[in-house]
């Protein structure tokens, strides 16, 4: 236990949608996954890309039901993407028991052209 349980549903989804928005804005504590898709782009395009789902901030109640800030969708080069934060545990092999803890969770944020999904 984490001690996080103790909270509401709202302080919850708050501390989570801080931990998803700084991930997303540095990539400062998970791991960045893109698809073929993406990859195909040079690594400006990718930084540029990165830097619009940094700033991206259009949440509302039909992408970010939960106000967790865990998904969007943006146009990039003409393209729809995708963006999509998960939580695992440290190996990376089960989802995280507690996605407000950073000592047990490992965010993944996936990239992606939505024509991939």
């Amino acid at each position: 236990m984490t001690g996080n349980e103790q909270m509401s549903h709202d302080q919850r989804a708050a501390l989570i949608r801080d931990l998803n928005d700084s991930f997303r804005q540095t990539l400062v504590g998970g791991t960045l996954f893109l698809t073929q898709g993406v990859m195909h782009a040079t690594e400006g395009e990718i930084a540029g890309l990165m830097q619009e789902i940094g700033r991206f901030d259009a949440f509302d109640e039909d992408n970010d039901p939960h106000h967790e800030h865990d998904f969007g969708s943006l146009t990039w080069q003409g393209e729809t993407m995708f963006w999509k934060i998960e939580y695992y545990d440290d190996a990376m092999f089960y989802g995280s028991k507690d996605p407000t803890d950073p000592r047990v969770t490992t965010r993944v944020l996936t990239v992606m052209l939505a024509s991939e999904y």
